[in-house]
């Protein structure tokens, strides 16, 4: 038989939250070494627990999920998230406007495979959640990354966005709050790329999935409330305020003219009726996840355990000489800076499995981001203190291990 080779659709396609480094990584387990992973935000792993009453619930109901559902997801959970698309002052949105899928990624693959024709651009941010760039790609279309600015706490830069506008450009990707900086834009910042949308007929494809994770007097608007007249594609799940990443529950929301739209309409219906439906059990945790107690407040609050997590990696991470980091107002990440001439890297993926090696850390380098330096890496701060205090610190003896090899040379 011939060497059987991969499609060229998988050029563009890059995944390292779960690539080279995860694969060392799980080598050295095999061989008995304990890694402290910062490289994904899975909750589960460190002790964050979906609700107990999310749990009963699906439990209860596996007996009525041995079947398919409706192939846009069953109604309790579809109803669900149209009134809690009412709480965040979404207006016009009916059941009809709301796809349940296996998270929020498999609808995002739907959502931008339904748009592209060969040859599209999606205008996508850097740094970027690496789905978009690759759901982009495997749909046929090409990703055109506008900037985020670290000078400017990684808000986009509207006329970078702006100037990357052309004739085959179908869509805005807008990730609020942020995965990988955690930062959290403005009313008047949304505002401003919602009028660009308008202004050249895009359609804004929206992940709100870190909506609740919000510190300090952080204020969260919904993309979608800010207009009636732009098509806005909503993408939201369980996974991260509910710590339910497992449970694969996520729900995609319609909003806008939605007449004007029919025609691509019809392709998300055809789309979701090819896959069936998706996972029923975690389908029953949603409406019991949206209607319930908010215990991700007490997790977020003063005290509260991912408050002092963040306030403590911000701190050791900072203390490091040559190392900054804009303070995240959302999410479970933030985004340091090696500064290029204290730390001269040339290939930051080859850098950081030099991490891991000596480090027995694991951390996600800047460019699996689709960021253009290799300054730059994401940390999960979802350890325990303690083992936050022991990964940083790890990583606090490496980087001066380097600087004093770099300073010989």
């Amino acid at each position: 038989m011939k060497p059987l080779r991969k499609s060229a659709k998988l050029a563009n396609v890059l995944y390292d939250v779960r690539g080279p480094i995860v694969d060392a990584a799980k080598q050295m387990e095999d061989e008995g070494q304990k890694i402290i992973k910062l490289n994904i935000g899975n909750m589960a792993p460190f002790g964050f627990d979906a609700p107990e009453e999310v749990q009963q619930d699906m439990i209860r109901n596996l007996p009525n999920s041995a079947g398919y559902s409706d192939s846009k997801g069953i109604f309790a959970a579809r109803k669900a998230v149209m009134h809690y698309t009412q709480q965040l002052g979404i207006a016009g949105v009916t059941l009809e406007d709301i796809y349940l899928g296996n998270g929020a990624s498999e609808l995002i693959v739907m959502a931008t495979n339904a748009l592209l024709d060969e040859g599209d651009e999606l205008l996508v941010p850097s740094p970027d959640y690496p789905l978009w760039t690759a759901a982009t790609s495997l749909s046929g279309g090409r990703p055109v990354h506008y900037e985020c600015r670290e000078e400017n706490g990684w808000m986009p830069d509207l006329s970078d966005m702006r100037a990357k506008i052309g004739p085959r450009t179908r869509g805005i990707v807008v990730i609020n709050p942020n995965n990988p900086t955690g930062a959290l834009y403005s009313t008047e910042l949304l505002k401003g790329i919602v009028q660009i949308a308008r202004e050249h007929s895009l359609v804004l494809l929206v992940d709100e999935v870190y909506d609740k994770v919000l510190y300090e007097d952080a204020v969260f608007t919904s993309m979608a409330s800010l207009s009636t007249d732009v098509l806005t594609l909503t993408f939201n799940s369980l996974s991260k305020a509910y710590r339910s990443c497992g449970y694969r529950a996520g729900w995609m929301v319609v909003s806008g003219p939605k007449a004007d739209a029919r025609d691509y309409i019809e392709g998300l219906n055809m789309l979701a009726n090819l896959k069936l439906g998706s996972n029923v059990p975690g389908q029953w945790a949603i409406q019991t996840a949206l209607g319930g107690y908010q215990s991700i407040n007490d997790l977020v609050k003063e005290g509260g355990r991912l408050r002092r997590q963040r306030d403590l990696a911000y701190e050791l991470i900072t203390a490091i000489p040559g190392v900054t980091c804009v303070k995240p107002k959302a999410a479970l990440y933030m985004f340091p800076r090696l500064d290029p001439e204290i730390y001269p890297i040339e290939d930051d993926r080859q850098f950081f499995m030099e991490v891991l090696r000596a480090t027995r850390v694991m951390l996600v380098q800047g460019s699996g981001f689709n960021y253009p330096d290799n300054q730059h890496f994401r940390i999960v701060f979802l350890p325990h203190e303690d083992d936050l205090r022991e990964a940083i610190g790890r990583l606090a003896g490496f980087l001066a291990q380097y600087r004093q090899r770099h300073a010989k040379a």
